[in-house]
């Protein structure tokens, strides 16, 4: 039984005014929940001193911190950016909503809060001294990483576990032990590309290279895969150059070319591209050639053609099937919930709502204890953490992506 009223947010514009009224504090149900907004907490703490058996859990209390910013927000006046922040608020959140009340089926009562951070530290620093959020077996949030590093005084100070959801930064920047890292960062993506690289190639007959423009993005993905190569497979011939022009005059035919393009800059890459394309292709005979791209490309367009000819491979913390059976039950009960079609976010959102409301489920209060044991294959990526004492939590799975048949295809 559904306890609170569930308000659908509508198509377009209109979908944003309704989330207004859930944005200053909103304890969202599912099946299980007695919820209550805005509402003072009852300090029972003076009582007769009788000796009680330890109470069983049977409530998680889950926190969300998202930045709807719709107090701010003009319909009329919005950028595309803004509605695309926006939006992703909005969907990240019913994801989750959609993902605890799944896990609410397994017996647990949730109550979640939803806490409008307005992407805005002073916002945070309010929201940290709430009792709601002090006493949370979990927060989820905030998404973008300053607003994590901002927090993370308060949260070690209040032994708060804190799930970053959506940054893709290095849980070196925060030294949070109980900080949870869903989104694998930069060095991952390296090591998984140059590992795989060293389990299809020859070091005999093969050359790595780095196409690295060294701006300090490109440096970011190419100095793990340098130093990783370096350390683990020495035979390994590495070359480095900043442009394919340069990469060109340098080729020895008879050699396998495993080539990376360090840059997802579009303007630098598309043409990389291209003379990479033709190298490959020349009518005296081509090189043999194969291309692994940045993780950034997945949400880049270029020539399709060009790169399944070079058996592009890149890697993605995400891909969501379009085809699975879970994948369709999960669009239909969304579209139900909310009359809408779920984005990437909303996938995301489920995701981490199911697996830490399972955990909670199973295990009670003591959940991190198995958050390395407790695998997860979800809509849209797999969980499976490991622990630093300092870093906090992390997820290792990671996937690679090759184009074929006009589309990207999982091949690890």
């Amino acid at each position: 039984m559904i306890l609170v009223r569930n308000r659908q947010l509508l198509l377009s514009g209109n979908k944003f005014w309704p989330v207004v009224f859930i944005v200053v504090l909103i304890a969202s149900c599912s099946p299980k929940v007695n919820t209550t907004i805005n509402k003072p907490v009852k300090d029972n703490s003076v009582s007769p001193k009788v000796e009680k058996p330890a109470k069983k859990f049977t409530k998680a209390d889950i926190s969300l911190l998202v930045p709807f910013k719709l107090n701010q927000f003009n319909l009329k006046t919005a950028t595309k950016a803004q509605v695309d922040r926006a939006d992703m608020a909005i969907d990240f959140y019913q994801g989750v909503k959609l993902g605890i009340d799944s896990a609410a089926a397994l017996g647990l009562n949730f109550n979640l809060n939803v806490f409008d951070t307005k992407d805005d530290n002073a916002q945070l620093s309010v929201l940290f001294k709430k009792e709601t959020l002090k006493n949370s077996n979990l927060i989820i949030g905030p998404v973008f990483p300053e607003g994590i590093k901002y927090i993370t005084n308060s949260a070690i100070a209040n032994d708060l576990a804190i799930v970053s959801p959506l940054a893709a930064s290095k849980p070196s920047d925060f030294n949070n032990p109980k900080l949870i890292s869903i989104v694998n960062n930069i060095n991952q993506h390296a090591i998984k590309i140059a590992d795989y690289i060293a389990s299809h190639y020859q070091s005999s007959n093969s050359i790595v290279v780095l196409i690295n423009p060294k701006k300090t993005a490109d440096e970011q993905f190419a100095e793990p895969i340098r130093n990783h190569f370096k350390q683990k497979y020495p035979k390994f011939i590495v070359q480095e150059f900043s442009t394919t022009y340069a990469f060109e005059k340098r080729m020895i035919k008879d050699k396998n070319y495993a080539l990376i393009i360090c840059s997802s800059d579009a303007p630098f890459v598309t043409p990389s591209i291209d003379k990479i394309y033709k190298l490959k292709n020349l009518k005296a005979g081509g090189y043999d050639i194969n291309l692994f791209g940045h993780p950034n490309w997945i949400k880049q367009t270029y020539n399709l053609d060009q790169l399944q000819d070079l058996n592009t491979i890149v890697s993605s913390s995400y891909k969501i099937d379009y085809k699975s059976t879970s994948v369709i039950n999960f669009i239909k009960k969304y579209r139900s919930a909310f009359s809408f079609e779920p984005s990437e976010y909303s996938f995301k959102g489920f995701d981490i709502g199911f697996y830490f409301g399972k955990l909670l489920a199973k295990h009670g209060a003591n959940y991190l204890d198995y958050l390395t044991k407790e695998k997860y294959k979800g809509l849209h990526n797999s969980f499976e953490f490991e622990y630093s004492p300092q870093f906090g939590y992390y997820n290792t799975e990671l996937m690679l992506l090759q184009y074929k048949n006009l589309t990207l295809s999982i091949i690890d």
